[in-house]
């Protein structure tokens, strides 16, 4: 039973992680997904040059001026000090500010997406005429949800934050929350895209969530790393909405479950190996 169960987690948080990477195979075989993340990626690509323009601007105009210095040796190492702490902290604020903007400004495009990578892993095609006033109608609601979301996740964090002055564990403590929120966050934000659409809100996606406890943590996991890696989170928000949709869809019992697919010609057919959900 021990060995079942770690063979569980370890499937179901590989399968998690590597759902963001796998999504890549999705687009190569179905190209027309493609013309869905350009607009989110042009987004993407103007919000991050932004946010690193205002990060260095502050940086070399505010940051550095406030930075004491002295002839004396420890003058010159206490300078580099402060000054490597204040590159970090642009950094965070760069990326926080790309993945807080860049999901909500991208926010209507991607749920356009999601739904079509439904469409293309299911065959279930939507026949409704596309109408640019309900596009707009929908994109307000879906900015307004992700304000929402993100809103509360900025106050959460910031409520958290005095735990840094609790002497002792105050630090790891709000080191361990502030990962667990941001994994919970990165979940509830991609799967939202789908599960919305089903009208199945947060209290519908916490318990989907905390029910794939494994798959969840690997998904934010592989999301997390993705965000990481320099220039590749450019495509990092399409990767993770197809890969959320992927996830519910063979949750749902819309396409086979496996560790290993071979997506064929035809969108409605997924050939695939099934394995357990923790």
């Amino acid at each position: 039973m021990a060995e079942k169960t770690q063979r569980n987690f370890v499937v179901n948080f590989t399968r998690g992680f590597f759902s963001p990477f796998r999504s890549v195979r999705i687009l190569r075989s179905h190209p027309r997904l493609i013309q869905y993340i350009l607009i989110p990626f042009l987004i993407n690509v103007l919000v991050f040059s932004g946010a690193v323009y205002l990060g260095l601007e502050f940086f070399g105009s505010t940051v550095v001026e406030y930075i004491p210095q002295g002839e004396a040796w420890y003058w010159s190492i206490l300078y580099w000090f402060l000054w490597v702490v204040a590159v970090l902290l642009t950094a965070i604020l760069v990326f926080f500010s790309f993945t807080v903007v860049g999901n909500l400004i991208a926010s209507p495009f991607n749920d356009l997406l999601s739904e079509r990578t439904e469409e293309t892993l299911t065959g279930a095609i939507n026949d409704e005429p596309f109408l640019f006033r309900q596009f707009l109608r929908d994109a307000w609601r879906t900015i307004l949800l992700e304000a929402k979301k993100m809103w509360i996740f900025v106050v959460i964090m910031v409520l958290i934050l005095p735990l840094n002055l609790i002497p002792g564990l105050g630090n790891s403590l709000y080191t361990v929350l502030a990962i667990s929120l941001t994994l919970f966050f990165l979940c509830i934000e991609y799967l939202g895209f789908v599960m919305v659409r089903k009208r199945q809100f947060f209290k519908e996606q916490k318990s989907y969530i905390f029910a794939r406890k494994f798959l969840m943590l690997g998904f934010g996991c592989g999301v997390l790393a993705t965000l990481s890696v320099p220039f590749f989170q450019f495509f990092c928000i399409p990767l993770a909405v197809i890969g959320a949709t992927r996830i519910w869809c063979e949750d749902a019992g819309l396409i086979a479950i496996a560790t290993k697919s071979v997506v064929t010609d035809n969108p409605a057919v997924v050939t695939q190996e099934s394995l357990n959900v923790d």
